[in-house]
């Protein structure tokens, strides 16, 4: 049986954000125990900015009892007033000791929320992290500029890092050994050829 990830997607998610880690954790290798199931507010349908349409596995109202992380896609959803119903959900992820991995405005969203004061992290810039989660934000020298960060079981990354987002939560997860994580991660990185030129040695 396949551990669940619940990777959750408001409307207008940006769905370059989700394909990597989502494509790993879903793959049907033997040696993967994970599987990716969507969640959103309904089980409406939910568009992306890209015009890609999913229909959640899951809505607030039917999320699984167990579960190994909760995903936080970015999009433009996170700073409505909806989203705000995400947040019991983000607190019990955390109470039963899971990881929590938000990049983009799903960052934002935690910040907003305080779920950042007590953790190093990162986001899209500290500025509008600042401006927009205002007076719940407190942590601001906990702020790292880098693509991803992980610290305890908060992961953070900004928009225009869904690779390193990706590292990170598969190291989190054990999906697999360091070294293997960082050759699939090299290898999106630097693309075919450079990849083999820089790990010919390695082979």
């Amino acid at each position: 049986m396949k551990k669940t990830v619940l990777l959750f997607l408001l409307s207008n998610y940006a769905d370059w954000e989700a394909g990597y880690v989502a494509a790993e954790l879903n793959c049907d290798d033997d040696s993967n125990p994970y599987c990716i199931k969507t969640i959103s507010l309904s089980k409406a349908p939910v568009h992306s900015i890209g015009g890609i349409t999913v229909l959640p596995d899951y809505s607030l109202d039917t999320v699984p009892e167990d579960y190994e992380a909760l995903i936080l896609i970015g999009g433009t959803g996170w700073r409505a007033s909806e989203s705000n119903k995400i947040v019991p959900l983000v607190k019990a992820t955390l109470q039963k000791g899971k990881p929590i991995a938000g990049i983009c405005d799903g960052s934002v969203f935690l910040a907003k929320h305080g779920f950042l004061n007590g953790v190093k992290h990162t986001s899209n810039d500290l500025e509008d992290l600042e401006k927009y989660a205002t007076k719940e934000y407190t942590n601001a020298q906990g702020y790292v500029n880098e693509p991803a960060v992980m610290d305890g079981n908060i992961i953070t990354a900004n928009g225009s890092a869904p690779l390193e987002f990706a590292r990170l939560i598969f190291s989190k997860l054990h999906l697999d050994s360091e070294k293997v994580i960082k050759r699939w991660y090299d290898f999106n990185k630097l693309g075919k050829i450079e990849f083999e030129r820089v790990h010919s040695t390695n082979f």
